[in-house]
């Protein structure tokens, strides 16, 4: 099975208490982009120039892990706050970034609507091959830009996958594959080992091609009152479907999916 069952952030989030105590952002219908479809994307455009300080995504990815990095870049989920921090998936015309943890207030968390643009300066940081910005501050600026959905549908099990980590992307014409819990075939599982309940992450498998991968729903990103925890229990193996999210990477392609759809 391609992708391995990926232990997201929980561990560190949860020292600070239980989901119910974070402000959760439920999904429903959201889309996705990439640098292919920057000039097309809904909502406004990616500047292409940056302000003096600021990386291009190129300089960023070719940083060292733990160098300062300063970027711009436009809000296109937030996955969680709690206690002045929020973590954000962003992308700008050439690429995705992770912002984990970044200095927020509660106030500003609220003003941070889809497609917002803002400055972050941090750390670069490896989290098990999650290239994301850590120890970071923000500031709003004035900008906004929705970037579409790129299909990586053809690029599941090669090494152009990663190019797309931590953008918006979509999954077409896949079938939902059997898990095993308590040895009974089930859609979806509530953690990785269905060791979980409701409220917790939601893994399930879908295949192309005849190659199975693991995705998750992350309670934290979508939380169970939201469209896509629904869709997917609600899911029957055998299904096709269509499916969007960010490409979140954990030793190996974990893709965070907000919108599922029964075709």
């Amino acid at each position: 099975m391609k992708f391995q069952h990926a232990q997201t952030r929980r561990t560190f989030l949860a020292t600070f208490g239980s989901a119910t105590a974070m402000t959760l952002v439920a999904c429903g219908n959201s889309g996705s982009g990439s640098t292919e479809d920057a000039s097309s994307a809904a909502g406004g455009s990616a500047d292409a120039e940056k302000s003096d300080g600021v990386m291009t995504y190129a300089e960023y990815m070719d940083s060292e892990e733990n160098d300062k990095v300063t970027i711009e870049a436009y809000v296109q989920g937030k996955q969680s706050w709690w206690e002045d921090t929020a973590s954000l998936y962003l992308q700008d015309a050439d690429g995705g970034y992770f912002a984990y943890a970044v200095e927020c207030s509660e106030e500003d968390y609220d003003k941070l609507v889809d497609g917002q643009k803002v400055k972050i300066e941090g750390y670069k940081a490896d989290f098990s091959g999650e290239i994301e910005i850590a120890d970071g501050t923000f500031e709003i600026e004035d900008g906004n830009y929705i970037a579409e959905a790129v299909d990586v549908t053809d690029k599941l099990g090669t090494d152009e996958l990663i190019d797309y980590q931590n953008q918006k992307v979509s999954f077409t014409e896949m079938t939902v594959e059997k898990s095993e819990l308590d040895g009974e075939e089930v859609a979806y599982l509530y953690n990785w080992d269905g060791s979980g309940e409701e409220g917790d992450d939601l893994y399930f498998n879908v295949s192309k091609d005849g190659e199975t991968y693991s995705f998750t729903v992350e309670s934290y990103l979508c939380d169970k009152d939201s469209d896509v925890y629904k869709a997917v229990q609600n899911l029957s193996v055998g299904d096709t479907v269509d499916m969007e999210g960010f490409l979140y990477w954990y030793e190996g392609a974990n893709p965070h999916i907000t919108s599922v759809t029964v075709k």
